[in-house]
Order: structure tokens, then sequence, then C-alpha cells
């Protein structure tokens, strides 16, 4: 599992997949988005503005990420 860190209370999903290389552009993360082929806390959420918080884990095509802040 892959772990990123953030310095904010939270971060928005498609900024998330930007940050992590999961996505390349603001565009691609929309799809994957909107495509349900995103999970958070292993839930499909196709919010692309959704808050994703510390301790929180994506997962993407089987790429898991674990939201950590650097504050807790």
């Amino acid at each position: 599992m892959k772990e990123i860190f953030i310095e904010t209370e939270y971060i928005r999903m498609d900024q998330l997949l930007k940050y992590a290389n999961i996505a390349g552009t603001g565009g691609e993360a929309k799809i994957l988005i909107k495509q349900g082929l995103v999970k958070v806390n292993g839930e499909i959420v196709t919010q692309r503005g959704k808050k994703i918080r510390n301790r929180d884990i994506v997962e993407v095509n089987g790429i898991k990420i674990k939201i950590k802040n650097e504050n807790n």
C-alpha cells in the first residue's frame, strides 16, 4: 500500500489522483471517478470533489493509497 502525506486537513479526490500519479490530468481523474473505478474506504465514490482525509484509503485499479496527515 502506497502512503501519501498531506499537510492540509483534506485533499480533493481529483487532486489526490493527480498527486499520486494515478491520473496525468484533471480530465483523466474525472473519467476514472465518473466511471466508478475509485473506491474510498471500500465504497465506490463518483464525486470528484470528495474530501479525502487522514487515514482514508483510496483504491483505483487495484492500487491502494493510504492518506496520512503529517500533523496527526
